[in-house]
């Protein structure tokens, strides 16, 4: 059915099965979908070696250069205040940059449930942030975003069928084994609740969280995106060797 509608829509899968970004349809709207393994070398970035903000893509990629890497995709990964520190909870390297907030709060951030994505050495999780308070996984990267998408695969309770707010959005789905991250960003506005349902009919994870909107990025040569903009806080991204 998945191939069947993109067909019909005239959008091809980019590239072989091992690919990891490609474009996916659902509901007759166009989704890009990065795809990254437990055992890859995922991270978050934030602030270069003399502890600027990197703010974009290209200032990320060029940093892996100089190491002999690069990046084979990447999006924003969170939200931030107007110096582009995170607003809520941030781990890299192991290192805790910025707490936990479980309190309710203004804007999309606070929309209780909201979420964190832990990973690293192995582990993939996106957990709602009051039960990741109470178990206090460690996790060798963490950032807290919010509202949950999807919570033990059901939507976010406050998502409405029919509602006219219309966004570009970005998040991430972890898969029911904890083996495969989702880094989805829709190609055009749509609803909260269709984009919840994307990840959770279409990719099927029973957990998923909204990384933003408006300002959604995502670096993706496979498909031909280096998206631009204002310069981001908190970005994710898949790395490998080679410049």
């Amino acid at each position: 059915m998945r191939n069947s509608l993109a067909v019909a829509l005239g959008l091809v899968l980019a590239g072989p099965a091992s690919a990891e970004c490609r474009a996916m349809a659902f509901e007759a709207l166009s989704f890009s979908v990065c795809e990254a393994s437990a055992d890859q070398d995922l991270r978050l970035f934030l602030d270069d070696a003399e502890g600027q903000r990197f703010g974009s893509f290209g200032r990320v990629d060029a940093a892996l250069n100089a190491e002999g890497a690069h990046l084979v995709f990447a999006m924003n990964a969170g939200m931030y205040h107007p110096d582009r520190a995170p607003v809520g909870l941030y781990v890299e390297e192991g290192e805790r940059r910025a707490g936990l907030v479980t309190r309710e709060g203004p804007g999309n951030f606070g929309l209780l449930p909201n979420g964190v994505f832990c990973f690293g050495d192995g582990t993939l999780a996106v957990i709602e942030s009051r039960r990741f308070a109470e178990e206090a996984p460690a996790c060798r990267f963490a950032t807290q975003s919010g509202p949950m998408l999807v919570i033990d695969g059901a939507l976010h309770p406050r998502f409405l069928p029919d509602s006219d707010s219309l966004n570009l959005r970005n998040g991430v789905g972890v898969s029911a084994d904890g083996q495969t991250a989702f880094f989805v960003i829709s190609d055009r506005p749509v609803t909260f609740h269709r984009f919840a349902r994307f990840f959770r009919d279409e990719l099927g994870v029973p957990d998923a969280l909204y990384f933003d909107g408006r300002i959604s990025r995502l670096y993706a040569p496979e498909l031909g995106r280096d998206d631009w903009g204002v310069p981001m806080g908190p970005v994710v991204g898949l790395v490998a060797p080679g410049g």
